[in-house]
């Protein structure tokens, strides 16, 4: 499912126009970068947390010229579900 065929299926859902669901999506969007980008973790009780995983500088090796190289130390966004979530699939 794409992101038109994802606002397309929460229109129907909500009873909403498309127009209004693509602003809510892209608002959800918008407050979930804010927060992350400020430190802050965004919990959503039965669904998830997104949060930010620091990742520290490490050693790697160009596989090409098999020459040792450092990798920079980054910040990656991470969804992690809840219980009551994952058990709707098991």
């Amino acid at each position: 499912m794409n992101k038109t065929e994802f606002i397309k299926a929460i229109a129907q859902k909500a009873d909403i126009s498309i127009k209004d669901a693509n602003a809510a999506i892209d608002a959800y969007q918008a407050v979930i970068i804010e927060a992350l980008k400020a430190g802050d973790k965004v919990a959503i009780s039965n669904f998830g947390a997104y949060e930010l995983k620091e990742k520290p500088e490490r050693k790697g090796f160009n596989p090409q010229s098999q020459k040792p190289i450092t990798i920079a130390a980054s910040r990656t966004p991470v969804l992690k579900f809840g219980k009551a979530f994952k058990e709707i699939f098991n």
